[in-house]
């Protein structure tokens, strides 16, 4: 790993704003599991409930079964207690204080990534703690589902079905964080790390994409094969919380 990330601070040297776009494999480190794949939460194709996962997670059987729905929220939010963020995170925030811009684009909805610190944070699918109601408008947020007395959990306000702030299967990515990652994709970054992600969403994978295209520093960390691969400047095929805790040691030894 030291040739890439002599490289890695190479290509830095210079850069003043760092794009970060981060998936489940930064959060494996902290012992979360990911949806599939080895060590999967959800490795047949069908639930228990003998639908797909993706199914069981959409809004459209949200809105025609909601206790199903809820019944997967809870299994996912379940393996989020007890941890927390790991080096991967902790690095990433402290990014910030070595450069004048970092930006973190996140498809993970544990919250892991704020509770670290970082600031300049798009939650593109939401965050799984945070609540709000879809009749009223009622919003809270919960450390664990644990304190919510029933799944569903009934709002408050107007007793309607709460929901997470989560963009399920099938529905649109959330206004106010299209909005927040567009006017960061216009100001444009120095370096572009994709880290922990397969890269199969469009949006996902094209700030990489068209990074490579111009020129721009792109460095891949991520122990497998993804959409990605061949066209980032470095690759490191390694977890992200080994690599990013010894890529923030050598910056601080340079700084």
């Amino acid at each position: 790993m030291a040739d890439e990330l002599e490289r890695v601070v190479g290509a830095l040297r210079g850069a003043r704003s760092l794009l970060f776009i981060t998936g489940a494999g930064v959060s494996a480190d902290s012992g979360l599991p990911t949806y599939r794949g080895i060590g999967g939460l959800y490795q047949e194709r069908d639930t228990e409930d003998a639908v797909p996962i993706e199914v069981a997670l959409s809004g459209e059987m949200l809105a025609r079964e909601p206790a199903l729905t809820w019944k997967y929220l809870g299994q996912i939010e379940r393996a989020c207690r007890g941890a927390g963020p790991n080096a991967a995170h902790r690095a990433i925030a402290a990014m910030e204080s070595h450069f004048e811009r970092v930006c973190v684009l996140t498809q993970n909805i544990d919250g892991f990534h704020r509770e670290a610190g970082s600031r300049n944070l798009i939650e593109i699918h939401g965050d799984i703690h945070e609540l709000h109601c879809p009749a009223c408008g009622h919003r809270t947020t919960v450390a664990s589902y644990a304190e919510l007395a029933e799944l569903p959990p009934p709002c408050p306000r107007c007793f309607g079905t709460l929901r997470p702030t989560v963009v399920l299967f099938g529905e649109m990515l959330p206004e106010a964080a299209l909005a927040h990652w567009y006017r960061e994709l216009e100001r444009g970054f120095d370096a572009v790390f994709s880290v922990g992600t397969s890269s199969v969403f469009p949006y996902i994978a094209g700030p990489v994409v068209e990074a490579a295209q111009l020129g721009i520093p792109t460095v891949e960390i991520n122990p497998g094969e993804t959409r990605v691969s061949r066209l980032v400047e470095v690759r490191v095929r390694r977890g992200a919380a080994e690599t990013l805790a010894a890529l923030m040691a050598r910056l601080r030894a340079e700084a």
